[in-house]
C-alpha cells in the first residue's frame, strides 16, 4: 500500500514591523472615512513592507491596522508609493519585479504589472494618479497607464539600478480646444495655468542624471551627477524647480530644473533647439560620510531629511530671501573688515541683494540631526496641521518605527540661537517584533504560547492571536525552555549565565552564572525535575529544579522560590555546540566542535557510541519519540541519521540544502506510530523540509522564508511546527486536510521546475532580442507561467472554435436546401457551457485574461494561427462583439507580425473586412459622442437659463464655466 503523509502549509506570519527592504509611506488618516471631516488626535499610519507583505500600523497605538498580502506572490516589497489623487490607492514593487496596485480600503489588487525582469526599486505616480513609473535593478524604466491597464513603452539608457524618478510638471501654453481641434491660449495667471507632465527626471547607480520627454519618447538631456562613484538617490523640492542627487562619501548635487525651457519645448513643433534644462548649482557635504540612500523634501515647508546608512538623519533647512541677503551682507562685511586690516583693496562684486548670485552653501543649511534608535532605513514626513513642530517619520534595519518632533525654525527663534533645535521621539513601534536575530524558539507543553529569545529581549506570543503577551529584557539569549507548568522560561546567554524568568509577573527570578562560556544549548530532563546545559567551556551540567522558603524582607513570612543546584559536571575535549536527551533518559548525545557526536549514559556518564562521519561541526541534534534513532544537521549541508543502538549510519543526505543545516527535529509525542520517525529541517538556504526517516525519502520542501531561518520548535503532536529567521519573522507551518503522496509531490516538483526553466528560457529570448536592439525605447513585455498559460489557451479556443464555427456554417448552408435537417453533433464542451457559440467561446476567452498581461500572452501565438483568429476579429467588430478588445488585439498583432502579414495574400480580404467594420464601428461611435455632446451642451444652457437673472451674473457664469474646462478628469482606478 502507497504511503501517505500529512500537508504542512504556512498558516501565519507575524513578528515583522517592517523588513528593512522597502521604504516607509505616512498617512494622515485610514482609507477614505469621515476622518477628513473631524479633528484626528493619532499620529497617523505607516505603510510599510514586510517581507512579502504590506502591513498599516497605527504609529500611535502601535497596533497592526491591515495587512496586504497576495498568495501568489513570494516575492518581498521593495518600494510603495501612494496615488496623490486617489489616497487609497498605492502601489507596491516586489522582488521578482511585479508591480501591484492595491486598494486600501478593501485590501484587494486592482491591476497587476509584470514587465521587469528583477526587482523593483522606485515606483511614482504622475500628478493626475492616471500613470506609474518603475524603475528596477535592469536599469530599465517603465511607465504604465493604469486606466487602460497597459504598459506605455520601456526606457532603456542608464546602465545599472534605478535610484531616483520624477514626473517633471510644467506649464501648458497652449491646449486644446473644446469643440475644435485649433489650440487655444490659456490664461498666464497662476490659478488659471493648467499643469502637464511631459517629462520623467531620473537617476541610476551608473551615476547618470537624464530628462526623458515622454511624450514622443526618447532622452532629452543627459549629465554626470556625481564625480566620485554612484548615484544612490534623488530629491525634488515640492515646486519642482529644485533637485538634490546623493552619492559616496556624503556628497551632494543640487540642480535647478528650468521649467519654463521644459513647457516651452514640450510644445515646440519641428526639431528643437539643444538646450539645457538642468543647471548644476553647487555640491554640499554631509556630516555623515556614508553613502547618502535617501532625500526628502518635506511638502510644505522648507526642510530636507537626507539620511544615510548609520543611526542618524540630518534635516537641512532651506533659507527665505531675507536670511540670504542677510548672510551675504554678513560675509561682505567681513571680507571689507579683512581687507582693511590687511590694507588691500577690496574685491570687486555684484550687489548683496543679488539672490540668483548666492552659493548653494548660502541657501542649504544643516539644522538638526537627529539620532534614531537604529539603522535607518526610510523616512517620511508627516505633515500636521501646526507649523510650530516639524515631524518625522522613520524605518530601521532593526525592526522599529519611531517618530520624532523636531522644533521649528519659527519657534526656535524665541530661544536660544547657539543651542541646536530641540527634537524628541513621540511614538514608536517596537513592541510586536524583534530587533536583533532570534536565536531560540519555544512552544509550551500545551503548544498556545510561544517564547522567542533574541539578543537583550525575550518575548511571549500567543499563537492563535498572533499577538505578543510579554517583553523581558534579558542578556544576549542563546537558547530558551519553558520548564514544566509553563510559567517560568529559562533562558542561557552569551555571557555563561542561566535567567530564570517568572511569565506571570514578568520578573527574573534569578541569574545563576552557570558556565563561563556560552552556553550554546540546554534542554529540560524528560521527568520535568531537571535540566542538562552545555557550553563552550567543554563541559555539560546538570541542574536540579529546589523549591526553597524565602523569607520576606520585614516580615515573618516566607515565600517560595525556584532555584537551579548543580549536582553533575560532563567535562569533554571540545566546545558543546548541541546536546539532547533521550526520550527514555537513557542517553545523553552532545555535539563537539571538533565535528564529532559522543553519546553517553545518562546515569554514569560512560561513554556509549562514538558518531564520526560530518566534515563540519554538528549544529543540532534531535532523538526520535522510541529512542531508536538520533538525527545530526552540520554546517556541511548534509544530514545523517544513525541508530542508536549500535551507533550506525542508516542514512546520509549529502546536500538536504544548499547551505548550512541549522536545525533539525523529529515529532516529541506522535499521535500515530508511522509519524516518530517524521523528520523536520530548516537551513540557512531559506527552506524547511519534511524527510521520512523509514524511507529515507524528502517529503515536502516549504518555501517561505526569505533569509536564513535559524530557529525551529515543532509542537507536541506535530500539529504544527514554529519557525524564525533572519529575516525577523516567526512562521507557523500548520497542517492541512489534504495529503501528500511522495510521486505525486515529486511529478509536481519536476513540474514547476520545468515551468520555471521554460518561462525564463522563454523571457531570455525576448530579452536577448531587446538587448540586439539599441533604441532606448523598447516595448515592455515580459513572459511569465501565466502569460503562457493564457496563450495555450487562446490557442486551444481558436482550434476548438475553428471547427465548431466551419461545423455550423456549413449545416446553416445545407439548412437553406432541407430545412428539416438536424442540427449537427457539437463539440461537448460548447454545451457545457451553456450551448454558446464558437465566436462566443473565443471572446470570452481573451476577455478573462487581465488586460495588463494580454499582450504577453498574444506573443505566445504562433504566426499559422493568425488567420484563424483574424476571421474571428471580423466577426467580433462586425457584429460589435466587444470591438474595443477585439481592436486591441488585432492592432497588436498587426504590429508584431506587420512583415509576415505584409507579405501573405490570403490575409488581403480578411483584413479589408476588417477595416470596413472598423471604420462603421468608429463613425458609429462618433455620431454617439456627438449626439451626446450636443445634449450636454443643450443642458448648460437650460442649467445657465435657469440660474442667470442678470449681466453680471451672466459673465459670472461664463468665467466658471471656462475654468471648469480647463479642469482636468481622470478615471477612477479603484
Amino acid at each position: 500500500m502507497v504511503r501517505s503523509y500529512r500537508k504542512y502549509e504556512q498558516a501565519q506570519s507575524f513578528g515583522v514591523i517592517n523588513s528593512g527592504s522597502a521604504n516607509v509611506v505616512w498617512t494622515a488618516e485610514g482609507p477614505t472615512s469621515g476622518a477628513s471631516t473631524a479633528r484626528t488626535t493619532g499620529a497617523g499610519r505607516a505603510y510599510v513592507g514586510a517581507n512579502e507583505e504590506v502591513l498599516c500600523w497605527d504609529v500611535k497605538k502601535g497596533e497592526l491596522l491591515s495587512r496586504w498580502h497576495d498568495s501568489d506572490c513570494k516575492a518581498a516589497a521593495t518600494v510603495i508609493a501612494r496615488s496623490p489623487t486617489q489616497e487609497d490607492v498605492y502601489a507596491v514593487g516586489y522582488g521578482d519585479g511585479s508591480i501591484r496596485v492595491w486598494d486600501a480600503v478593501t485590501a484587494n489588487i486592482i491591476i497587476s504589472f509584470n514587465g521587469h525582469r528583477s526587482a523593483v526599486t522606485k515606483l511614482v505616480f504622475d500628478n493626475g494618479g492616471s500613470r506609474l513609473a518603475s524603475g528596477a535593478k535592469d536599469t530599465d524604466i517603465i511607465v504604465w497607464n493604469l486606466v487602460s491597464e497597459l504598459a506605455e513603452f520601456k526606457l532603456r539608457g542608464h546602465k545599472d539600478q534605478i535610484t531616483g524618478l520624477h514626473f517633471i510638471q510644467t506649464k501648458t501654453s497652449r491646449r486644446q480646444s473644446p469643440h475644435t481641434d485649433e489650440g487655444v491660449d490659456v490664461g498666464t495667471s497662476d490659478e488659471d495655468d493648467e499643469m502637464e507632465e511631459k517629462f520623467v527626471l531620473s537617476t541610476s547607480k551608473d551615476a547618470l542624471i537624464k530628462i526623458w520627454d515622454i511624450d514622443t519618447p526618447h532622452c532629452i538631456e543627459t549629465h554626470v551627477a556625481q564625480t566620485n562613484g554612484e548615484c544612490w538617490s534623488l530629491g525634488v523640492s515640492s515646486d519642482g524647480r529644485v533637485c538634490i542627487t546623493a552619492g559616496n562619501d556624503g556628497e551632494l548635487k543640487v540642480w535647478s530644473i528650468d521649467l519654463e525651457g521644459l513647457s516651452d519645448a514640450a510644445h515646440q513643433i519641428g526639431e528643437r533647439k539643444e538646450s539645457r534644462y538642468l543647471h548644476d548649482q553647487g555640491v554640499l557635504n554631509r556630516q555623515g560620510k556614508d553613502r547618502t540612500e535617501g532625500i526628502c523634501f518635506h511638502p510644505r515647508a522648507g526642510y530636507i531629511a537626507i539620511h544615510g546608512s548609520e543611526k542618524a538623519v540630518e534635516l537641512w533647512r532651506i533659507r527665505s530671501g531675507e536670511e540670504i541677503q542677510r548672510s551675504i551682507a554678513r560675509k561682505r562685511k567681513r571680507r571689507r573688515e579683512k581687507a582693511a586690516a590687511t590694507e588691500e583693496a577690496e574685491p570687486t562684486e555684484g550687489t548683496p541683494e543679488d539672490i540668483a548670485s548666492a552659493e548653494v552653501s548660502e541657501v542649504f543649511v544643516p539644522y538638526v540631526i537627529v539620532r534614531t534608535g537604529g539603522r535607518v532605513q526610510s523616512v517620511d514626513w508627516v505633515v500636521g496641521r501646526g507649523h510650530k513642530e516639524i515631524q518625522l517619520l522613520v524605518a530601521t534595519k532593526n525592526n522599529q518605527l519611531e517618530t520624532f518632533s523636531v522644533v521649528s525654525k519659527e519657534r526656535a527663534k524665541k530661544k536660544s540661537t547657539s543651542e541646536p533645535p530641540d527634537y524628541n521621539r513621540t511614538h514608536s513601534v517596537d513592541i510586536p517584533g524583534h530587533g536583533t536575530d532570534i536565536r531560540s524558539l519555544a512552544l509550551s507543553s500545551d503548544d498556545r504560547m510561544l517564547a522567542s529569545a533574541s539578543t537583550g529581549s525575550l518575548k511571549l506570543w500567543n499563537v492563535n492571536t498572533r499577538s505578543c503577551l510579554r517583553t523581558l529584557e534579558c542578556g544576549e539569549a542563546l537558547c530558551c525552555a519553558f520548564l514544566p507548568g509553563d510559567k517560568i522560561i529559562l533562558v542561557g546567554t552569551k555571557t555563561g549565565e542561566l535567567e530564570l524568568y517568572d511569565i506571570a509577573s514578568s520578573a527574573l527570578i534569578e541569574k545563576v552564572q552557570a558556565h563561563e562560556g556560552p552556553i550554546w544549548t540546554l534542554q529540560v530532563h524528560p521527568d520535568g525535575r531537571s535540566v542538562v546545559t552545555g557550553s563552550a567551556d567543554k563541559s555539560a551540567k546538570f541542574w536540579n529544579f529546589e523549591v526553597i522558603q524565602e523569607e520576606i524582607p520585614g516580615t515573618r513570612r516566607t515565600t517560595p522560590r525556584l532555584k537551579l543546584a548543580q549536582t553533575r559536571v560532563l567535562k569533554v575535549a571540545n566546545d558543546i555546540l548541541n546536546l539532547c536527551l533521550s526520550p527514555d533518559s537513557r542517553l545523553l548525545v552532545v555535539a563537539l566542535l571538533d565535528q564529532t557526536v559522543k553519546v553517553f549514559f545518562t546515569d554514569s556518564l560512560k561513554l556509549c557510541h562514538n558518531l564520526y562521519g560530518h566534515n563540519l561541526p554538528v549544529l543540532k541534534m534531535s532523538i526520535s519519540s522510541d529512542s531508536k534513532l538520533i538525527a545530526t544537521c552540520s554546517a556541511d549541508k548534509s544530514i545523517r541519521i544513525w541508530g542508536l543502538d549500535f551507533g550506525d549510519v542508516h542514512k546520509t543526505f549529502k546536500v538536504a540544502h544548499q547551505d548550512s543545516v541549522m536545525q533539525v527535529a523529529f515529532i516529541p509525542h506522535p499521535v500515530e506510530k508511522e509519524e516518530s520517525h517524521l523528520l523536520f529541517s530548516a537551513g540557512r538556504d531559506h527552506i524547511v523540509k519534511t524527510w521520512d526517516g523509514d524511507k529515507f525519502e524528502q517529503i515536502q520542501k516549504l518555501e517561505g522564508h526569505h533569509r536564513d531561518v535559524m530557529a525551529m520548535t515543532i509542537s507536541r503532536t506535530g500539529e504544527k511546527f514554529v519557525t524564525a529567521s533572519l529575516d525577523k519573522s516567526i512562521r507557523v507551518w500548520g497542517v492541512t486536510n489534504d495529503l501528500i503522496f511522495l510521486e505525486e509531490e515529486r511529478e509536481r516538483e519536476l513540474e514547476e521546475m520545468y515551468e520555471s526553466t521554460l518561462a525564463t528560457q522563454l523571457d531570455r529570448d525576448y530579452a536577448n532580442e531587446e538587448d540586439g536592439d539599441e533604441n532606448e525605447v523598447a516595448a515592455a513585455s515580459k513572459q511569465t507561467i501565466a502569460t503562457l498559460t493564457h496563450g495555450e489557451k487562446i490557442m486551444e479556443a481558436l482550434e476548438l472554435g475553428y471547427e465548431d464555427f466551419q461545423l455550423v456554417r456549413e449545416w446553416e448552408f445545407e439548412k437553406t436546401r432541407n430545412p428539416s435537417l438536424a442540427a449537427p453533433a457539437r463539440n461537448p464542451l460548447f454545451g457545457a457551457l451553456g450551448n454558446i457559440s464558437a465566436e462566443q467561446h473565443i471572446l470570452n476567452t481573451i476577455s478573462r485574461i487581465p488586460g495588463a498581461s494580454l499582450n504577453d500572452a498574444l506573443l505566445v501565438i504562433p504566426f499559422s494561427t493568425i488567420p484563424t483568429l483574424f476571421t474571428f476579429i471580423s466577426i467580433f467588430l462586425e457584429r460589435r462583439m466587444s470591438p474595443e478588445i477585439a481592436w486591441r488585439v488585432f492592432h497588436f498583432m498587426l504590429q508584431i507580425h506587420n512583415a509576415q502579414i505584409v507579405a501573405s495574400r490570403t490575409l488581403k480580404s480578411v483584413l479589408q473586412d476588417i477595416l470596413r467594420s472598423f471604420q462603421k464601428w468608429v463613425r458609429e461611435d462618433q455620431g454617439m459622442i456627438g449626439f451626446n455632446m450636443a445634449a450636454l451642451r443643450h443642458l448648460t444652457l437650460e442649467v445657465r437659463d435657469a440660474e442667470v437673472t442678470g449681466i453680471e451674473e451672466e459673465e459670472d457664469m461664463e468665467e466658471r464655466l471656462d475654468k471648469g474646462r480647463k479642469k482636468r478628469a481622470f478615471t477612477s482606478i479603484a
